[in-house]
């Protein structure tokens, strides 16, 4: 976490479209952070990453803190989840950026929710100014890092490129922010129509 702070507001604005009787899938969840700070809101807390190193670990976090609503399996965007069509939250932080379609796991997400359920996502955006010295240093040298394999794909998207493709998947966007401003990492909460 780069931005303590924002992370802080971010996991404070997502637990409040939360309710304590909802099923929350989480995609791209990494090492669980965000899962195991939230499920005391719900439910049930499913958490989802590509990368079973990943889980692995998740899952030794979940159990030393005794987290009993939580689970973690290793699956991607486009895979087959348990409950799909009735989850009350799906749940996407950091992730969208690095999917080659942000339109079509929009639309998988919308087929995951329940009618009336939330989209809440948090996506790193091209600047909307002069590119952060970091950024554009991280932005040159990544053609070359995932030649070698050592970096994912990053879409620099803009954030109305980013509402666009979740309003075209079927989602009426009910809050939005930048958390942080610069370079945007664009918290969207969306619900499905």
């Amino acid at each position: 976490v780069d931005d303590p702070e924002a992370y802080e507001y971010t996991l404070e604005r997502t637990r409040s479209h939360l309710a304590p009787g909802d099923h929350v899938l989480e995609l791209g969840c990494g090492t669980g952070t965000t899962a195991l700070r939230l499920a005391d809101a719900v439910t049930r807390y499913t958490g989802s990453d590509l990368s079973g190193r990943m889980i692995a670990i998740a899952r030794d976090r979940g159990a030393d803190q005794g987290r009993a609503n939580v689970d973690f399996v290793q699956a991607g965007v486009g895979d087959d989840f348990e409950n799909a069509g009735n989850h009350d939250a799906v749940v996407a932080m950091n992730l969208l950026h690095l999917l080659p379609d942000t339109a079509e796991a929009a639309a998988k997400v919308h087929d995951l929710l329940r009618p009336g359920g939330v989209f809440i996502s948090k996506t790193l955006c091209r600047p909307q100014g002069a590119w952060p010295w970091k950024l554009g240093l991280m932005r040159a040298a990544l053609p070359v890092l995932q030649l070698l394999g050592k970096a994912p794909m990053v879409r620099f998207m803009s954030v109305q490129q980013l509402e666009a493709a979740i309003t075209g998947a079927g989602f009426e966007i009910i809050e939005t922010g930048n958390y942080p401003a610069e370079p945007p990492r664009r918290f969207i909460v969306a619900r499905k129509l």
